[in-house]
Protein backbone atom coordinates (compact mmCIF):
# COMPACT_ATOMS: atom_id res chain seq x y z
CA UNK A 1 0.00 0.00 0.00
CA UNK A 2 1.13 3.62 -0.65
CA UNK A 3 2.87 5.41 2.36
CA UNK A 4 0.30 7.95 3.93
CA UNK A 5 1.18 11.12 1.72
CA UNK A 6 0.26 9.25 -1.21
CA UNK A 7 -2.58 7.72 -0.24
CA UNK A 8 -4.32 11.07 0.33
CA UNK A 9 -2.91 13.06 -2.94
CA UNK A 10 -4.73 9.79 -4.46
CA UNK A 11 -7.91 10.38 -2.74
CA UNK A 12 -7.78 14.02 -3.50
CA UNK A 13 -7.33 13.27 -7.45
CA UNK A 14 -10.16 10.89 -6.69
CA UNK A 15 -12.22 13.66 -5.96
CA UNK A 16 -10.85 15.76 -8.16
CA UNK A 17 -11.72 13.03 -11.44
CA UNK A 18 -15.22 12.07 -10.28
CA UNK A 19 -17.15 14.50 -11.39
CA UNK A 20 -15.98 15.59 -14.62
CA UNK A 21 -17.79 12.79 -16.70
CA UNK A 22 -21.63 15.00 -16.03
CA UNK A 23 -20.47 18.24 -14.37
CA UNK A 24 -18.71 21.84 -15.65
CA UNK A 25 -16.01 22.51 -13.29
CA UNK A 26 -16.04 26.69 -12.42
CA UNK A 27 -13.28 28.40 -10.03
CA UNK A 28 -14.19 30.16 -6.99
CA UNK A 29 -10.84 31.26 -6.19
CA UNK A 30 -8.71 28.95 -4.77
CA UNK A 31 -12.03 26.14 -5.05
CA UNK A 32 -13.22 23.95 -7.70
CA UNK A 33 -17.01 24.23 -7.60
CA UNK A 34 -18.42 21.20 -10.02
CA UNK A 35 -21.81 22.87 -11.50
CA UNK A 36 -24.07 19.07 -12.13
CA UNK A 37 -27.53 17.88 -12.32
CA UNK A 38 -28.88 18.54 -8.66
CA UNK A 39 -30.14 15.09 -8.63
CA UNK A 40 -26.43 14.00 -8.38
CA UNK A 41 -24.86 17.00 -6.74
CA UNK A 42 -20.70 17.06 -5.98
CA UNK A 43 -19.80 19.58 -3.26
CA UNK A 44 -16.98 22.29 -3.75
CA UNK A 45 -13.29 21.36 -2.98
CA UNK A 46 -9.87 22.87 -2.83
CA UNK A 47 -8.19 23.04 -5.91
CA UNK A 48 -4.37 21.09 -6.04
CA UNK A 49 -1.18 23.07 -6.48
CA UNK A 50 -1.42 25.08 -2.68
CA UNK A 51 -3.15 28.01 -3.02
CA UNK A 52 -4.82 28.88 0.48
CA UNK A 53 -8.62 29.30 0.23
CA UNK A 54 -10.40 31.95 2.15
CA UNK A 55 -13.85 32.50 3.56
CA UNK A 56 -14.33 35.03 -0.11
CA UNK A 57 -13.44 31.70 -1.79
CA UNK A 58 -16.04 29.92 0.31
CA UNK A 59 -18.72 32.59 -0.52
CA UNK A 60 -18.36 32.63 -4.34
CA UNK A 61 -18.82 28.81 -4.69
CA UNK A 62 -21.62 28.50 -2.24
CA UNK A 63 -23.55 31.23 -4.47
CA UNK A 64 -22.45 29.30 -7.54
CA UNK A 65 -24.05 26.41 -5.90
CA UNK A 66 -27.19 28.33 -5.22
CA UNK A 67 -27.01 30.11 -8.43
CA UNK A 68 -27.38 26.26 -9.79
CA UNK A 69 -30.20 25.02 -8.17
CA UNK A 70 -27.33 22.71 -5.73
CA UNK A 71 -27.18 22.57 -2.16
CA UNK A 72 -24.50 24.65 -0.45
CA UNK A 73 -21.45 22.05 0.64
CA UNK A 74 -17.85 22.12 0.55
CA UNK A 75 -15.50 19.17 1.59
CA UNK A 76 -11.88 18.54 2.08
CA UNK A 77 -8.85 16.34 3.57
CA UNK A 78 -8.03 18.85 6.87
CA UNK A 79 -4.57 16.83 6.43
CA UNK A 80 -4.03 18.59 2.97
CA UNK A 81 -5.91 22.18 3.21
CA UNK A 82 -5.93 22.88 7.41
CA UNK A 83 -6.75 26.52 6.48
CA UNK A 84 -10.57 25.28 4.81
CA UNK A 85 -12.15 25.09 8.13
CA UNK A 86 -11.44 28.71 9.27
CA UNK A 87 -12.08 30.02 5.83
CA UNK A 88 -15.72 28.26 5.62
CA UNK A 89 -16.33 29.06 9.81
CA UNK A 90 -15.62 32.57 8.90
CA UNK A 91 -18.25 32.11 5.74
CA UNK A 92 -21.10 31.14 8.24
CA UNK A 93 -21.18 27.32 7.72
CA UNK A 94 -20.89 24.21 10.07
CA UNK A 95 -17.97 22.31 9.92
CA UNK A 96 -17.76 18.45 10.87
CA UNK A 97 -14.91 16.19 10.65
CA UNK A 98 -15.13 12.34 10.11
CA UNK A 99 -12.76 9.75 10.12
CA UNK A 100 -11.13 8.58 7.04
CA UNK A 101 -10.05 5.14 5.93
CA UNK A 102 -8.58 2.95 3.56
CA UNK A 103 -8.98 -0.71 3.12
CA UNK A 104 -6.00 -2.23 4.44
CA UNK A 105 -6.50 -6.29 5.75
CA UNK A 106 -9.84 -6.59 5.07
CA UNK A 107 -11.47 -9.09 6.53
CA UNK A 108 -14.75 -11.59 5.45
CA UNK A 109 -17.43 -10.96 7.65
CA UNK A 110 -20.40 -13.76 7.89
CA UNK A 111 -23.54 -12.14 7.60
CA UNK A 112 -26.49 -12.63 9.92
CA UNK A 113 -28.55 -16.13 9.11
CA UNK A 114 -31.18 -15.70 6.75
CA UNK A 115 -29.34 -12.45 4.77
CA UNK A 116 -28.52 -12.64 1.33
CA UNK A 117 -26.58 -10.12 -0.94
CA UNK A 118 -27.82 -9.13 -4.38
CA UNK A 119 -25.72 -6.91 -7.41
CA UNK A 120 -28.35 -4.39 -7.87
CA UNK A 121 -28.56 -4.17 -12.03
CA UNK A 122 -29.80 -0.84 -13.71
CA UNK A 123 -32.85 -2.13 -14.81
CA UNK A 124 -34.19 -3.85 -11.20
CA UNK A 125 -37.64 -2.56 -10.43
CA UNK A 126 -36.70 -2.36 -6.87
CA UNK A 127 -34.57 0.72 -7.02
CA UNK A 128 -37.05 2.84 -5.55
CA UNK A 129 -37.56 0.65 -2.65
CA UNK A 130 -33.80 0.08 -2.53
CA UNK A 131 -33.10 3.53 -2.10
CA UNK A 132 -36.34 4.48 0.40
CA UNK A 133 -34.87 1.92 2.95
CA UNK A 134 -31.12 3.94 2.63
CA UNK A 135 -33.48 6.90 3.24
CA UNK A 136 -35.52 5.42 5.95
CA UNK A 137 -31.59 3.89 7.51
CA UNK A 138 -29.96 7.28 7.80
CA UNK A 139 -33.53 9.19 9.20
CA UNK A 140 -33.67 6.66 12.11
CA UNK A 141 -30.83 6.71 14.34
CA UNK A 142 -32.62 3.55 16.20
CA UNK A 143 -36.21 1.77 16.64
CA UNK A 144 -38.06 -0.63 14.41
CA UNK A 145 -38.26 0.79 11.83
CA UNK A 146 -38.88 -1.25 8.72
CA UNK A 147 -39.24 -0.62 5.29
CA UNK A 148 -42.68 -1.03 3.29
CA UNK A 149 -43.23 -3.70 0.36
CA UNK A 150 -43.56 -0.45 -2.00
CA UNK A 151 -41.96 2.48 -1.57
CA UNK A 152 -44.12 6.17 -1.49
CA UNK A 153 -44.95 7.62 -4.55
CA UNK A 154 -41.44 9.39 -5.64
CA UNK A 155 -41.77 12.82 -6.12
CA UNK A 156 -40.40 14.19 -9.61
CA UNK A 157 -37.02 14.93 -7.98
CA UNK A 158 -36.99 11.15 -5.96
CA UNK A 159 -37.23 9.96 -9.53
CA UNK A 160 -34.75 11.99 -11.42
CA UNK A 161 -32.40 10.90 -9.00
CA UNK A 162 -33.60 6.98 -9.60
CA UNK A 163 -32.79 7.74 -13.15
CA UNK A 164 -29.67 9.32 -12.74
CA UNK A 165 -28.74 6.08 -10.19
CA UNK A 166 -29.67 3.86 -12.99
CA UNK A 167 -27.09 5.49 -15.56
CA UNK A 168 -24.36 5.15 -13.11
CA UNK A 169 -25.33 1.73 -12.49
CA UNK A 170 -25.41 0.54 -16.22
CA UNK A 171 -22.09 2.53 -16.89
CA UNK A 172 -20.37 0.90 -14.05
CA UNK A 173 -19.76 4.32 -12.05
CA UNK A 174 -21.88 2.95 -8.81
CA UNK A 175 -21.77 -0.51 -7.96
CA UNK A 176 -24.67 -1.18 -5.50
CA UNK A 177 -25.62 -4.22 -3.43
CA UNK A 178 -28.54 -4.96 -1.06
CA UNK A 179 -29.06 -7.38 1.56
CA UNK A 180 -32.30 -9.12 1.96
CA UNK A 181 -34.33 -10.43 4.61
CA UNK A 182 -37.48 -12.99 3.46
CA UNK A 183 -37.54 -11.41 0.18
CA UNK A 184 -37.53 -7.73 1.64
CA UNK A 185 -34.68 -5.27 1.35
CA UNK A 186 -33.23 -4.67 5.08
CA UNK A 187 -29.65 -2.61 3.74
CA UNK A 188 -27.89 -1.61 0.82
CA UNK A 189 -24.61 -0.02 0.32
CA UNK A 190 -22.29 1.29 -2.99
CA UNK A 191 -19.22 1.26 -3.94
CA UNK A 192 -17.82 3.78 -6.64
CA UNK A 193 -15.03 3.29 -9.26
CA UNK A 194 -13.18 6.08 -10.84
CA UNK A 195 -10.07 5.76 -12.85
CA UNK A 196 -7.65 8.11 -11.45
CA UNK A 197 -4.43 8.20 -14.25
CA UNK A 198 -4.59 4.90 -15.16
CA UNK A 199 -5.58 3.83 -11.61
CA UNK A 200 -8.94 2.27 -10.47
CA UNK A 201 -9.70 3.76 -6.92
CA UNK A 202 -13.13 3.11 -5.20
CA UNK A 203 -15.12 4.98 -2.17
CA UNK A 204 -17.32 2.73 -0.20
CA UNK A 205 -20.19 5.24 0.17
CA UNK A 206 -24.23 4.60 1.86
CA UNK A 207 -24.15 1.65 3.81
CA UNK A 208 -27.12 1.65 5.55
CA UNK A 209 -29.04 -0.71 8.04
CA UNK A 210 -32.85 -0.54 9.13
CA UNK A 211 -32.69 -0.11 12.61
CA UNK A 212 -34.29 -3.21 13.60
CA UNK A 213 -31.24 -4.98 12.39
CA UNK A 214 -28.28 -2.99 14.11
CA UNK A 215 -26.11 -4.69 16.37
CA UNK A 216 -26.00 -7.67 14.28
CA UNK A 217 -23.07 -7.39 11.66
CA UNK A 218 -25.11 -6.50 8.64
CA UNK A 219 -23.30 -3.24 8.27
CA UNK A 220 -20.48 -4.85 8.58
CA UNK A 221 -20.93 -7.38 6.45
CA UNK A 222 -22.38 -5.14 3.44
CA UNK A 223 -19.43 -2.87 4.00
CA UNK A 224 -16.84 -6.16 3.96
CA UNK A 225 -18.36 -7.52 0.31
CA UNK A 226 -18.74 -4.23 -1.41
CA UNK A 227 -14.86 -3.82 -0.55
CA UNK A 228 -13.77 -7.29 -1.98
CA UNK A 229 -15.99 -6.24 -4.53
CA UNK A 230 -13.91 -2.90 -5.61
CA UNK A 231 -10.30 -4.68 -4.77
CA UNK A 232 -11.34 -6.96 -7.53
CA UNK A 233 -10.42 -4.12 -9.90
CA UNK A 234 -9.33 -1.00 -7.54
CA UNK A 235 -5.78 -0.85 -6.30
CA UNK A 236 -7.66 1.62 -3.82
CA UNK A 237 -10.12 1.32 -1.45
CA UNK A 238 -11.09 4.24 1.25
CA UNK A 239 -14.85 5.36 2.93
CA UNK A 240 -15.51 8.39 5.51
CA UNK A 241 -16.88 7.03 8.24
CA UNK A 242 -20.22 8.46 10.22
CA UNK A 243 -17.99 8.81 13.69
CA UNK A 244 -15.13 7.58 15.39
CA UNK A 245 -17.53 4.37 16.68
CA UNK A 246 -18.06 3.59 12.98
CA UNK A 247 -14.93 4.08 12.24
CA UNK A 248 -14.19 1.76 15.09
CA UNK A 249 -16.04 -1.17 12.97
CA UNK A 250 -14.60 -0.95 9.89
CA UNK A 251 -10.96 -1.01 11.14
CA UNK A 252 -12.47 -4.67 12.77
CA UNK A 253 -13.12 -5.58 9.18
CA UNK A 254 -9.67 -4.18 8.05
CA UNK A 255 -9.41 -0.41 7.05
CA UNK A 256 -7.22 2.00 8.41
CA UNK A 257 -8.01 4.95 9.62
CA UNK A 258 -5.25 7.13 7.99
CA UNK A 259 -6.64 10.91 8.48
CA UNK A 260 -10.10 12.83 8.84
CA UNK A 261 -12.24 14.14 5.79
CA UNK A 262 -14.61 17.68 6.43
CA UNK A 263 -17.93 18.55 4.99
CA UNK A 264 -18.65 22.18 5.46
CA UNK A 265 -22.35 23.06 4.85
CA UNK A 266 -24.92 25.75 6.37
CA UNK A 267 -25.73 24.88 9.46
CA UNK A 268 -29.44 23.60 10.13
CA UNK A 269 -32.37 26.05 11.91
Amino acid sequence: MPSRPGLLECIERYFAVAPQPDARIQAAGALDVPIADPAWPYPARPRGGGARVSADDVRAAVALQRAAGLPAALEWIPECSPEVAVAARAAGLAVEELPLLVADDPVDVVLPAGIRLFLVGADDPGLPLYQHVAALAFAHPGGVTDAPEVPPEQSAEAQRRTAVLRERIAEGRTVMMVAMEHGRPVAVGSHQPVDVEGTEVSEVVGVATLPRLRGRGLGAGLASALTAHARESADLVFLAAGDDDVARVYERIGFAWIATTAVAEPPQA
